[in-house]
């Protein structure tokens, strides 16, 4: 027989201080985006988002440290000097694959290994859950996003290739600031939508690469081989966000057939959808407490 014995049992009051549910949400969205960078992991889980950021900054690094050494030689060779709106072009195959990690690490890993659960047993709801999850995913874009634009804003700025004035400067940095959220905002969407329909983190990340890849072929077959309304390129993910940077910046894009408001809309219409599909997934999901 056993020795046990229970000296008391009973019910202790939490005493503790009592958070609002923003600090709820803070805190989910900030582990989200260590969990998205792979920050507090093992190095395997960090190499591809760090390695992929890396990328993304090395065109501009490498012009801004060349305009430093020689900024005569760069300002000779104005076609060298990359705009803000191509620069975008340059770096996509880095912002895609980015975009294909981070989403799906952020929001499969919770219901892949149950934390779902106890998320929702605290003062989040499905609603709070999946807005801290935004607001730890659309920061962590913003790295690939806006980060290299602002340094080869610096980098112009050193070669005289920049903005003329301070009201220049301020314009030109709107833009940035706006393409860089726009962006982000769109393949935050994008990368949560696929993350929503499975929990395998691999399955989801192929999902949004396939997605980008597969609207772009299509659209073209059906607009150069078809010969069908060029409007279906609003439908192509991986070249509509790029476009709108390009209308931001009051430039015609690669498809000047499409009026800027078109291209506004669709990006909005992509956002919205995405987002609409993310919370009517959480809405129906089964979730066990």
């Amino acid at each position: 027989m056993s020795n046990a014995q229970i000296y008391e049992q009973g019910y202790r009051r939490y005493d503790g201080p009592r958070l609002p549910l923003r600090s709820s949400i803070t805190s989910l969205a900030i582990h989200s985006m260590r969990r998205g960078l792979g920050l507090r992991r093992t190095f395997w889980a960090k190499l591809l988002p760090i390695a992929t950021v890396v990328i993304a900054y090395v065109p501009a690094a490498v012009f801004v440290g060349i305009a430093a050494l020689i900024p005569d030689e760069i300002t000779d060779e104005v076609d060298a000097i990359p705009d803000y709106a191509d620069y975008f072009g340059n770096i996509s195959a880095a912002i895609i694959l980015f975009v294909a990690i981070v989403g799906p690490e952020v929001l499969c890993s919770d219901r892949r290994n149950g934390m779902l659960g106890m998320y929702l047993a605290s003062p989040l709801t499905r609603e709070t859950y999946l807005l801290a999850k935004v607001l730890g995913v659309l920061p962590v874009l913003l790295l690939v996003t806006l980060g290299p634009e602002l340094l080869l804003l610096v980098g112009r700025s050193l070669v005289d290739a920049g903005p003329e004035s301070v009201g220049d400067f301020l314009l030109v940095l709107l833009r940035v600031l706006a393409s860089g959220i726009a962006m982000s905002a769109i393949y935050t969407a994008i990368s949560l939508a696929a993350a929503s329909l499975t929990d395998r983190r691999a399955f989801a990340s192929a999902g949004v690469i396939l997605l980008i890849l597969m609207s772009g072929g299509v659209t073209a077959a059906l607009v150069e081989e078809a010969d069908l309304d060029r409007n279906l390129y609003l439908l192509n993910i991986g070249f509509l966000p790029i476009e709108l940077v390009y209308r931001v910046f009051g430039e015609p894009g690669g498809e000047p057939s499409l009026s800027t408001a078109s291209v506004a809309l669709a990006s909005l219409a992509w956002t919205l959808a995405s987002g609409a599909l993310v919370v009517w997934r959480y809405r129906k999901l089964t979730i066990a407490r």
